[in-house]
């Protein structure tokens, strides 16, 4: 029996991995459960799979969840807050991390899980693009075991020899991205795009916040990102190609030129089963691949004139340039766009802008990176307030 610790557990791999618990009770039980914004879903969560502690965002929301957990018989602890997300993620009553948290708020807590020496499945790609060199220290020096749970990531684990990379003839790494669902809009148009409209993705379900970054293929840059750290491979040697179908989730090119590709429904309970349960493999309750129906898989190069997003963060890759200001500056452009605030068209502008009158390499140490963090969003947030949405 696996305890799990789920960060950000209202979210869609939250959900996917609940679902999973659900599947499979004698393998899995749930020993912690947090939430930002959703408070009504935690509660219904707790309420079904009564966890030994809840965190809740701050006091207010953690009085309310514990008034309803003891209306309702529940007794799981109640705590809030950054260091009770650092606590239930490090804690020795729990045995896997689920990182599942959006953005900049889960690099902590996924550092204290590292440093913990925890099995972590990791869905938030933002730590590795913020701290990629300090959290991988982490891991190896405390024994930790790093999982990857996006969809791309984990296809390319998959992929890999048992032993590693590069060392065992790995020479590229493909990652795949669907386009999002302005892949074939035009593009005199995408100044008018709604956040509804980018939040319809084609192929997944999605929060709100990944669903913009797919629409704008920021998701893609962030993923090279993540994948230099996570496979320690040169960003030269890993490539972007456009797979409307999401069918094939990421690729691995071999010396010999044998391509390795990991198929399957776009369905976050493939990869969040596989590192549940590796290096086991379980029923995950997806619907079984079907190419006969699918008929046809399709592949382009990304336009990077239609998805600037991507094109200005692979040349932050490509210029060892600063990835915590390119996610800061990104996530504030985003949170801009979908409360009507920014036009689509302006959360590249943001996010180049910021990065101009940022200068020098990552930060790598904790306080400094936090720094860097608030300083860029101090930046964007001015950029914001200068960028009317009737340009």
């Amino acid at each position: 029996m696996q305890r799990l610790t789920l960060l950000g557990a209202t979210g869609s791999v939250g959900r996917s991995t609940l679902d999973l618990v659900t599947r499979h009770p004698d393998r899995f039980s749930v020993y912690a459960l947090t939430a930002h914004r959703n408070l009504d879903a935690l509660i219904g969560l707790c309420l079904a799979f009564r966890p030994e502690v809840a965190v809740a965002a701050d006091a207010q929301d953690a009085a309310r969840l514990h008034a309803r957990l003891r209306q309702e018989g529940v007794r799981s602890e109640v705590a809030h807050g950054p260091e009770a997300l650092c606590e239930v993620a490090r804690s020795s009553a729990c045995d896997r991390v689920i990182a599942a948290i959006v953005g900049a708020a889960g690099l902590l807590p996924t550092m204290a899980a590292a440093r913990a020496g925890k099995r972590i499945l990791l869905a938030n790609k933002e730590a590795l693009v913020m701290s990629g060199a300090l959290l991988m220290h982490a891991v190896a020096e405390s024994g930790a075991m790093l999982l990857p749970v996006d969809s791309e990531h984990n296809a390319i684990f998959q992929c890999l020899p048992q032993q590693g990379t590069a060392r065992n003839g790995v020479s590229r790494l493909t990652l795949t991205a669907s386009g999002g669902p302005f892949l074939t809009r035009p593009l005199d148009t995408l100044h008018a795009v709604t956040p509804d409209e980018a939040c319809a993705h084609p192929k997944w379900k999605m929060g709100r916040k990944i669903s913009v970054d797919s629409a704008t293929m920021m998701n893609k840059g962030l993923e090279v990102i993540e994948a230099r750290w996570l496979f320690d491979m040169p960003d030269e040697c890993i490539d972007v190609l456009i797979h409307p179908q999401s069918v094939v989730h990421s690729m691995v090119t071999y010396a010999d030129q044998s391509v390795l590709a990991q198929l399957g429904n776009p369905d976050m309970r493939t990869p969040i089963a596989h590192a549940l349960a590796y290096p086991e493999r379980i029923d995950s309750g997806v619907v079984p691949l079907d190419l006969a129906q699918i008929g046809a898989l399709t592949f382009m190069a990304p336009d990077p004139v239609r998805f600037p997003c991507l094109r200005i963060a692979l040349e932050v890759v490509r210029a060892g340039a600063n990835a915590v200001v390119l996610n800061a500056a990104n996530e504030v452009a985003v949170a801009a766009f979908l409360e009507g605030r920014l036009r689509f068209t302006g959360i590249a502008e943001v996010v180049d802008a910021a990065l101009q009158r940022t200068s020098g390499p990552d930060p790598y140490d904790l306080e400094s990176i936090l720094a860097t963090d608030r300083r860029a969003r101090d930046i964007a947030n001015a950029m914001v307030i200068g960028t009317s949405t009737t340009k």
